[in-house]
């Protein structure tokens, strides 16, 4: 059973949407997405605001969904499962909103997996331009998959300070099956008091 409400971070293709779907499903918690939330709030996805709103839009929609999602848990006085957006390291609004209901447990993948789901997104057009990016590799405009592999090496690495810097416990996502990660999840979980059989 679920004591306490966790909220999952990582960088983007971690796994926080799966496993906390695979973790709630589990603990018989409820689960909450924050992409999921804000679509449902705005009627367009994460990267859609992004592109026409820019990052403070965007910031804007995302603290409006952890508040919702704040709110819904306070409101129903049960723990639950959030999985939270890749970058929501940057937007201390959002971390509030969430840190008054949660505890904040980031899943850190290894760079090469990440990295690999990234890259199987990129779509490389007719004229040899690339699209289908996250918008922190796409602003800077890369050329070649290489360069995309390198923004986002450097990118990786920040965000591994960030969520460590921020999370109340680490999970190393060391292992490639889903039952295996939830398995490392949930050790962690019980370890720290979270979770009782």
């Amino acid at each position: 059973m679920l004591k306490k409400t966790i909220a999952l971070m990582g960088i983007k293709h971690c796994g926080k949407s799966t496993q906390g779907k695979i973790l709630a499903k589990k603990m018989g918690a409820q689960f909450y997405d924050t992409d999921d939330v804000i679509t449902e709030q705005t009627g367009k996805t994460p990267r859609q605001i992004y592109t026409e709103s820019g990052e403070e839009g965007f910031k804007t929609a995302e603290k409006n969904a952890c508040q919702l999602v704040a709110e819904k848990i306070m409101a129903s006085q049960t723990a639950a499962v959030i999985a939270t957006g890749g970058g929501i390291c940057n937007n201390s609004c959002a971390l509030l909103e969430l840190k008054k209901v949660s505890t904040f447990v980031f899943l850190n993948s290894e760079e090469k997996i990440a990295a690999k789901r990234i890259l199987s997104e990129v779509k490389i057009e007719e004229d040899g331009s690339l699209s289908n990016m996250p918008a922190y590799i796409a602003k800077k405009n890369p050329h070649s998959l290489q360069e995309v592999r390198s923004i986002f090496h450097e990118f990786f690495e920040e965000r591994v300070r960030m969520y460590k810097g921020i999370a109340d416990f680490s999970v190393t996502m060391k292992n490639a099956t889903k039952s295996a990660n939830t398995s490392q999840i949930l050790s962690m979980l019980k370890s720290k008091g979270i979770v009782q059989d």
